[in-house]
């Protein structure tokens, strides 16, 4: 068994008998545009087009890239759990390629003696995860059959070696999957697992200075490095390979990276190697090289990347590129307020559905001076042109996004995630008390109209207006 480091998340697996490529985010721009690569790919998303399969973990922009798979070959089958929705499903079809939906915890030959065997995470805590808006569980009135999560992990086994891809399941979200997976498999060869965190926090949070911002980075780091240590732990694997989440921030953006909980890849191994016990050996291998996991052989020794190259590559590539978002014409406050009615709406049903409220009051300013005051106690709604935060005794949650990926947002998610527009830090946060309230980001991720629906409204306004 041969494994190939890409970016991030992506890694090719090679056996004798298939090339597995896994989470295929292979060019910049994910959520958003906000994320970038750093080094630079040497390869093309085309390069890859002779696997056997990819493996897709969850719909997540990072690890399902529509525009890294609208440039491959359309017959390769996309393998991915068989989740109660079908939004990644789906998804996968749309872009022309199959969809395989594997079921939970299913070894599935694929060919000669390798096999794969797909597993959802299991429970979600949203300050390990970093899913804010929409976590799915929370929904207590849904159907309790299928997977509830965004998630997924794989087992790859050739007869003689075994790799588990945690992907994104941090520890201990994933610890009931991981313990499964180690009673039926015994020695693990290749483990792949997180260890920084692929998130919104703290270089997005508007009310810490840069001190702050530093100290909660250094902390989020390591927590992280500390969780990630359970996979060793549990999985006792020969060698293993800390990856995903790997990202450098680009646009006007780019200035946030020294806050991002996103170590130099070095400053991570040094921190593995150090608390590791014998036996379990650390692998970070340089984009586009492997290690064959039956030798422990690489094909190349790790170099660390050039702080001072990396620094002016971020602010002479990088900084100057601009969101998509950004050529959308500045929306008005009247195209606001014919979105908010059936946003509020819309959002309302996820509160009452799953049974949630909250003296906090959320504050979305929008253009022109005017700011959005939005409840989530059944309430309403209302808007202010004097924002003074000190008028909200209950609690307050501020988002600023740029008025272009707002008005996305308000259209619905054809047009924008509220959680990838988070996890790309498009969204600067601020909040008193600073605490995390759960149930206020899931119900956030609802709040959203449809475009159509607006232009039918509209329409029907004015026709009225001339009769």
């Amino acid at each position: 068994m041969k494994v190939t480091y890409l970016e991030s998340a992506a890694v090719l697996v090679e056996t004798e008998d298939v090339q597995i490529l896994c989470d295929p985010w292979l060019l910049d721009g994910a959520y958003y545009g906000s994320w970038a690569h750093y080094p630079a790919p040497d390869f093309e998303p085309e390069d890859f087009d002779d696997v056997d399969y990819i493996y897709v973990s969850h719909v997540h922009p990072d690890h399902f890239h529509p525009p890294t798979l609208e440039r491959m070959d359309r017959d390769i089958p996309v393998l991915i759990h068989d989740y109660r929705w079908d939004y990644l499903r789906d998804a996968v079809e749309d872009l022309g390629f199959e969809a395989v939906e594997l079921p939970h915890d299913e070894r599935t030959h694929l060919d000669g003696d390798t096999h794969i065997n797909v597993l959802a995470a299991d429970g979600c805590d949203p300050e390990l995860c970093g899913n804010f808006f929409g976590c799915t569980w929370y929904d207590s009135e849904a159907d309790q059959t299928g997977s509830t999560q965004v998630d997924s992990m794989a087992v790859i086994d050739d007869g003689e070696q075994t790799l588990v891809n945690t992907n994104d399941c941090p520890y201990p979200m994933a610890e009931s999957s991981c313990r499964k997976i180690k009673r039926d498999y015994g020695d693990v060869d290749m483990l792949c697992h997180q260890y920084s965190a692929a998130q919104f926090y703290p270089q997005a949070v508007t009310n810490y200075d840069h001190e702050e911002k530093l100290a909660e980075r250094d902390r989020v780091i390591q927590e992280k490095h500390e969780l990630a240590l359970n996979f060793i732990d549990l999985f006792e694997p020969t060698y293993y390979m800390p990856f995903a989440g790997e990202y450098v921030l680009a646009g006007d953006l780019a200035h946030l990276n020294e806050y991002t909980a996103n170590p130099p890849r070095s400053e991570a191994k040094a921190f593995f190697e150090a608390n590791t016990g014998e036996g379990h050996e650390c692998v970070f291998l340089n984009s586009g090289e492997h290690i064959d996991v039956t030798t422990g052989e690489r094909s190349a020794s790790f170099e660390p990347v050039d702080p001072e190259a990396k620094r002016r590559y971020v602010e002479e590539e990088l900084a100057p590129r601009s969101f998509e978002y950004e050529s959308d014409p500045m929306p008005t406050v009247d195209e606001f307020r014919a979105y908010v009615p059936l946003a509020y709406e819309n959002m309302e049903g996820k509160r009452a559905r799953i049974g949630y409220e909250t003296d906090t009051t959320v504050l979305i300013p929008l253009v022109d001076g005017v700011c959005l005051e939005l409840s989530i106690d059944g309430s309403g709604f209302d808007y202010t042109t004097d924002l003074d935060t000190d008028d909200y005794d209950d609690g307050w949650v501020k988002m600023e996004v740029d008025p272009r990926l707002l008005k996305r947002l308000f259209e619905g998610p054809h047009r924008a995630y509220w959680a990838d527009a988070k996890i790309g830090s498009h969204i600067g946060i601020s909040k008193e008390p600073d605490i995390y309230e759960r149930g206020l980001y899931n119900v956030l991720g609802s709040f959203h109209a449809d475009g159509a629906e607006v232009q039918a409204n509209a329409s029907h306004d004015a026709t009225a207006e001339s009769d």
